[in-house]
């Protein structure tokens, strides 16, 4: 069985300085099997480029992620399709992932294809 795959998304990224959710501990919370972290190469240009335009939460919360992104050796899909579409094309050729997010537009593209982890409650997440 091929290794797990968890894609990470710009907005989930961004939870742990938002609000404060730790998200690589909650992820070994819900993930017991062994897995990598995935991101598509749009994700940290959009996380560049918030942090360099906003000045407030999410500018903040853009460079935090950015930082996370080297820190954590997160590996890149290389892919120059909108996030979303990289995002749905994985899942489509990749049967063992599981996709982090709170969009609900690409919660709803992915349902039934893969699971998801996403923000519960604003303190934690979930695994479905």
């Amino acid at each position: 069985m091929t290794q797990l795959k968890i894609i990470l998304d710009t907005n989930f990224l961004m939870l742990l300085h938002q609000y404060g959710i730790d998200i690589f501990s909650e992820i070994g919370r819900l993930v017991p099997e062994d897995y990598e972290l995935l991101i598509p190469r749009k994700v940290s240009n959009e996380l560049d480029s918030i942090g360099k335009k906003s000045r407030g939460v999410d500018g903040i919360s853009a460079r935090v992620a950015l930082q996370l992104i080297q820190k954590k050796n997160i590996l890149t899909i290389e892919d120059d399709r909108r996030v979303d579409d990289s995002i749905v094309d994985f899942v489509n050729t990749n049967v063992n992932c599981i996709v982090c997010t709170n969009d609900k537009n690409l919660k709803r593209k992915i349902k039934n294809k893969a699971q998801l982890i996403y923000m519960r409650g604003k303190d934690h997440l979930v695994r479905i």
